[in-house]
């Protein structure tokens, strides 16, 4: 009969996910003709659990390259933008002892989906998308069967070595030959 035993040990103890899109107005200083590219940089986040839920507070840049005085001259405007994603935890362990630590992954990075110029032709209007995946780590208990007696499982068993055996079967131009064809 095998005995148990109950191990504190550091898991995953909640999980969730949140895909985000977002619109942002920006007013250059100049009308713009046209859109000659939209791009976002400086991303920065971090992330909390408050109660139930993950906070990923962040913040990024917009910049927008567009064309004015009637597609005559370009110019770069830049705006930051600051955000907050309240991520809902989907798994929660009901054992977990302490859930302080929280992983965020960004899935997809703030990216530009669409910019266009407003239809009184004096803004530019930027739908962005962005995706995380947060993990809470805390401390949680398994329990474990404990056998008595020597592991069935043998070290032997995972020895890689070749033999001199082995080692005459190797071609030395099998690279060689391949790379010829």
């Amino acid at each position: 009969m095998a005995e148990y035993r109950e191990i504190i040990t550091k898991a995953v103890v909640a999980k969730g996910r949140k895909f985000t899109q977002s619109n942002h107005t920006i007013n250059p200083p100049q009308h713009p003709s046209s859109i000659l590219g939209c791009w976002i940089i400086n991303h920065k986040y971090e992330a909390r659990k408050v109660g139930k839920n993950v906070e990923v507070c962040g913040s990024f840049e917009i910049n927008v390259w567009y064309s004015h005085h009637d597609n005559t001259k370009t110019s770069v405007v830049t705006e930051k933008v600051d955000y907050k994603d309240v991520i809902k935890l989907k798994y929660r362990d009901p054992d977990c002892l302490d859930d302080k630590i929280v992983s965020a992954k960004v899935i997809q990075q703030p990216n530009c989906v669409e910019a266009v110029i407003s239809k009184k032709g004096n803004r530019i209007l930027v739908n962005v998308e962005r995706e995380f995946l947060v993990e809470v780590i805390g401390e949680t208990k398994v329990c474990v069967a404990i056998h008595h007696g020597k592991c069935s499982c043998d070290d032997d068993d995972w020895e890689d070595e070749l033999d001199d055996k082995e080692f005459e079967e190797i071609d030395p131009d099998f690279l060689v030959a391949h790379e010829e064809e």
